[in-house]
């Protein structure tokens, strides 16, 4: 596994329907071939309990990177639970300073 912590990159997301919102990257992996990205609204990133998304990257028809919803359920969890102890290792060790 690779693994990127990222500071204060930010991404615009534009949902199906066309509304956009902006999102603060909270950390990035690639786990067996495949980029995903852990992500928080900017609106909750100062709330240090703030829930986060986790998107996977893909290619889109043009052959540019979109971050796209990971519609796998097995696929989702063995992602969530890599960020969920990514994320909550680098809480402990701030904490512990």
């Amino acid at each position: 596994m690779n693994e990127e912590q990222l500071d204060y990159e930010f991404y615009t997301l534009t949902d199906e329907d066309g509304n956009e919102s902006e999102f603060e990257l909270l950390a990035a992996c690639e786990i067996e071939g495949v980029s995903y990205y852990a992500l928080v609204p900017v609106e909750d990133s100062d709330n240090e309990y703030a829930e986060y998304v986790v998107l996977r990257r893909e290619k889109d028809e043009n052959g540019d990177d979109i971050l796209v919803t990971i519609e796998d359920d097995e696929e989702f969890d063995r992602v969530a639970d890599y960020f969920d102890d990514l994320l909550q290792n680098e809480i402990d060790y701030d904490a512990g300073k």
